[in-house]
């Protein structure tokens, strides 16, 4: 049976076209991560690197800051299904992942399979055989975990010329088209990173060649705008939610018309506007939409927007321009008009996207926190008096796991609408 399914694979990966369509998976109805999650990032220096990992913990953190929820990293450079240099898979699986007790596990392999070569039959065969082995083992000790596949980023043959033909990005391609195959035969989400990544290096390399090539710097490992790509599309591969809050006035009244994800409090005529209070349920996203990175990053798809809409609706405003402060912070200024069709608030710097920020800054450091505890345990094993060491940096990353969320918790904030003068 088995050795029948991977000749029905290899058959399918070696016919595979070289424009073969995004393989997004299986998307949820509803977001796949919920209230107790645990959830670990397993891969090689790509997914070591963070940043994929990171925006999906930034997301949940501010998105649903009363959750309680872990985020683990356990990428290790140069891995392969088959393990590296931090241990066999076997002693990676039980170290890394499997003792931290997950409920959902993401995996991103084949950078390092494919051997920077051409592709050929034995390769996809070595890596099937270790990834239906690595499957198997989690599903083994971790029988209730959820699994997402994640087709490897590319190798930039893109903004840069195949180093032969066809190039190594079309054998990470076939590689990917295995991970789905088999994605589908273990009821596993898979999401593709590389036809995403490739479609945002194309889009930018249009305008500029040399900003093409930051998407990716070093053709391997993706650059933060890269991994912001990659997060959105794992992100929207499992549903979540756009909505941060939604709130729609009629200025008429005044009245709330509607309020989404927020209580309004204390609404009033004012200065020739208005005044509120709002207790929102969420946080934006702690990005900032005029940084450079987040810009690449929008140019190369990342649809941010799509993850973030804290939008405010204010109509039956007599006509002039508008002054909104939260927290005696100036927002900006607006038209009636502009107000009467409303905006995104998670594109404007508020008090909110900044108390988000304080997350974000966080997170780095939890990532550099497990990065060193991760070397530290694969060090432990010649050197026992290390597990003291590795024992209080665990302690360590709980607590600021939990601080973290709680940093996230929204709080009240005043909100002024006046007439510009």
């Amino acid at each position: 049976m088995i050795k029948g399914f991977v000749l029905l694979s290899l058959m399918t990966v070696l016919a595979a076209p070289a424009l073969s369509p995004a393989a997004p998976g299986d998307a949820p109805t509803a977001f796949a991560l919920r209230d107790g999650d645990r959830v670990v990032f397993y891969g090689d220096s790509i997914t070591q690197e963070g940043g994929y990992g990171r925006l999906v913990e930034e997301y949940v953190r501010t998105r649903f800051p009363h959750w309680d929820v872990r985020f683990y990293n356990a990428g290790v450079g140069g891995d392969t299904v088959k393990g590296g240099w931090a241990g066999p898979v076997d002693v990676r699986l039980e170290r890394d992942v499997i003792a931290l007790r997950p409920t959902v596990v993401t995996i991103m392999l084949g950078m390092n399979d494919g051997g920077y070569k051409l592709f050929d039959a034995q390769t996809l065969a070595t890596f099937g055989d270790g990834y239906r082995a690595l499957v198997a083992k989690l599903r083994q000790a971790l029988p209730g975990a959820r699994l997402t596949f994640l087709r490897s980023s590319p190798f930039d043959d893109v903004a840069r010329p195949p180093q032969f033909a066809p190039g190594y990005d079309d054998a990470l391609r076939r590689l990917g088209c295995y991970v789905t195959s088999l994605g589908a035969k273990e009821g596993a989400t898979t999401v593709d990173f590389r036809d995403p990544v490739n479609a945002g290096i194309a889009a930018v390399l249009k305008d500029d060649p040399g900003l093409a090539r930051q998407v990716v710097p070093d053709r391997v490992h993706p650059g933060p705008a890269g991994h912001m790509v990659m997060g959105a599309a794992l992100l929207r591969a499992w549903s979540a939610p756009a909505l941060v809050t939604r709130v729609e006035i009629d200025a008429a009244g005044p009245r709330v018309v509607a309020a989404s994800n927020t209580d309004v409090s204390g609404l009033a005529a004012a200065g020739g506007g208005l005044a509120w209070t709002q207790l929102d349920r969420a946080l934006p996203l702690p990005v900032s939409y005029e940084d450079a990175t987040v810009e690449l990053a929008q140019k190369a798809g990342a649809d941010l927007d799509s993850l973030d809409e804290e939008r405010l609706v204010v109509a039956g405003l007599a006509p002039g321009r508008y002054e909104l402060k939260i927290d005696g912070q100036e927002v900006g200024a607006f038209t009636d008009a502009e107000l009467t069709k409303g905006m995104n608030l998670a594109r404007l710097s508020t008090p909110m996207r900044w108390q988000a920020f304080s997350v974000a800054w966080s997170s780095g450091d939890g990532l550099e926190l497990q990065r060193l505890r991760r070397r530290l345990l694969v060090a432990q094993e010649k050197d026992p008096s290390l597990k003291a060491t590795t024992s209080a940096l665990a302690a360590r990353d709980e607590a600021e796991q939990k601080a973290r969320s709680e940093e996230a918790l929204p709080k009240p904030r005043k909100f002024d609408l006046v007439a510009a003068k």
